[in-house]
Order: structure tokens, then sequence, then C-alpha cells
């Protein structure tokens, strides 16, 4: 599976209980498509929200949110990659 970045932009500061209301009644589609929900982050002004995805591929996520009604700007497959913990060298202290 492939992990999923969509971009949203809003006019207005969006509800996320408005967005999630869609998604929800949606989610027949998400399935249909093998694509599953990982996370949203909403911008400061809640004009922008960037959510997380899992599925076959970007393509899979754009037809679903066509599908069910949920605008985007962009959807674009992403690689994670976690930050390593930093040890010190005491050798430079």
């Amino acid at each position: 599976m492939t992990l999923v970045v969509v971009e949203r932009k809003f006019p207005e500061p969006a509800m996320f209980d408005e967005i999630q209301a869609i998604e929800d009644a949606g989610a027949w589609c998400l399935d249909l498509h093998q694509v599953r929900f990982l996370r949203t982050y909403f911008s400061s002004d809640r004009q922008r929200m960037i959510c997380l995805y899992e599925a076959p591929d970007a393509e899979a996520v754009r037809r679903s949110q066509r599908r069910i009604g949920l605008p985007f700007e962009r959807v674009w497959a992403a690689t994670d990659h976690e930050a390593q913990a930093h040890t010190r060298d005491p050798r430079r202290d």
C-alpha cells in the first residue's frame, strides 16, 4: 500500500465535523477503492487541510474523493521518513 497525501483549500474556515460527515457518508466508496484514512492536519486559520491515506495508489484516492464530493487541490504519493534521534558524542562535548 502507498501513503497518499491530499491537500485541500477552503475559501472560508472549514469545520472538521462537516468534512468528517462527508467522509463518513462516503466510507463505502473508500472501502470500494481500498482507501484507508489515517490522519488530518488543519492550518491554524482552518482554510487549508492535509489528509493522509493509505491506498493502492494516488489515483484510487482521487477517484474516491471525487465520487464522494470532497474538494481537493492536489493528491500525491508520499514516503514516510521518521526522524532519527541524534545521540550526543561525548568526545565532542
